[in-house]
């Protein structure tokens, strides 16, 4: 394997020349640094990353922790980081949590000694129904940045990338209200207990509440409950008079046209349906279904560039930044 001090032979400049044009160092003309780059390139030479890491005290990877990667939503959102980690020369370490608070704070005690310069999560369902966040708190004040995207805790102090879950519900309530004339819209939901859900539940009640309609609410246990199709299939047999479906989920939606197929009902005519999910999910139902799309691969961008910058610079000031998501508007609403 080639070192920097061949490089350095070779060219005939010294190890502190080829190391700082290998990092663009302004220091370094510009013809040094092609001469450089065009032999390391030719040699196939590569960092060595414990060395710099000896050196800076610095991974370069980040350590990413998810409830699941079955969710289209988070491995879109992994996509996103990957990219935007992999551009800034960051490497990435991925952890499940399978939505348990076991997992997640296994996963946190692993990562934190030493092998990642910082943590982008999503917060498990487990720890927050429970409300135990200890061992979030503990790696923040190990100095250690931590970055929440979707699920966060609001009374955690760190960098965040959240949705508009509130107002991108409340619109598209609106628009079954006011564009298609719906009067009996039924939610539903197998995520009220995790913070999106109860903002998306909030803005629902919201625009209903602005145009005096009664809330009509389906609560499934979670998000692999097996009786998902006979609860939705025996709830719309019931209820003849639900003209629109709001899935605030990225499962129900299409399940519920499914259903409502079955029991003779014409989509969009005699009901609308709407649902969270991304562009690819349209293609998943017949009629396609219409999506509130939360732009999940920006997420995953902002969120790896984000923490990337609080890692460079410590003295960064916190954000929350909020991605505004997009109704977009298909086969299952007239």
């Amino acid at each position: 394997m080639t070192t920097l001090k061949e490089l350095a032979a070779l060219l005939n400049i010294s190890i502190s020349t080829v190391s700082k044009a290998l990092n663009d160092s302004h220091e370094i003309s510009d013809n040094t640094k092609y001469r450089v780059n065009e032999l390391a390139e030719k040699l196939n030479y590569k960092p060595n990353r414990i060395a710099q890491q000896l050196k800076t005290n610095k991974s370069k990877t980040i350590g990413v922790i998810l409830p699941t990667v079955t969710n289209p939503f988070f491995a879109e959102v992994l996509h996103g980081i990957e990219m935007a980690a992999t551009n800034s020369d960051y490497d990435i370490i991925v952890c499940l949590s399978n939505e348990t608070l076991h997992k997640e704070k296994r996963s946190l005690e692993l990562l934190s000694n030493g092998s990642v310069d910082g943590f982008i999560m999503a917060v498990a369902r487990e720890s927050q129904v429970k409300k135990q966040t200890d061992h979030i708190r503990s790696a923040i004040k190990s100095k250690l940045p931590v970055l929440m995207f979707d699920r966060v805790v609001n009374d955690i102090e760190c960098n965040k990338v959240i949705v508009d879950d509130f107002q991108s519900v409340y619109e598209a309530t609106e628009h079954l209200i006011v564009n298609e004339k719906r009067k009996n819209i039924l939610l539903v939901s197998n995520i009220e207990e995790l913070s999106v859900g109860k903002l998306r539940i909030e803005g629902y009640s919201k625009a209903l509440k602005n145009h005096k309609l009664k809330p009509t609410y389906l609560k499934l246990d979670n998000a692999i409950d097996v009786d998902v199709e006979s609860k939705i299939y025996n709830y719309l047999k019931e209820n003849e008079s639900i003209d629109a479906i709001l899935s605030i989920d990225h499962v129900t939606g299409i399940v519920a046209i499914n259903m409502a197929k079955k029991l003779g009902r014409n989509i969009p005519k005699d009901l609308s349906v709407v649902g969270f999910g991304y562009e690819h999910t349209q293609l998943l139902s017949s009629p396609k279904i219409s999506i509130i799309h939360q732009k999940a691969h920006k997420i995953g961008e902002m969120s790896a560039k984000l923490l990337i910058d609080n890692i460079v610079d410590e003295d960064l000031e916190l954000q929350t930044i909020v991605v505004p998501s997009e109704l977009k508007l298909s086969e299952s609403v007239k």
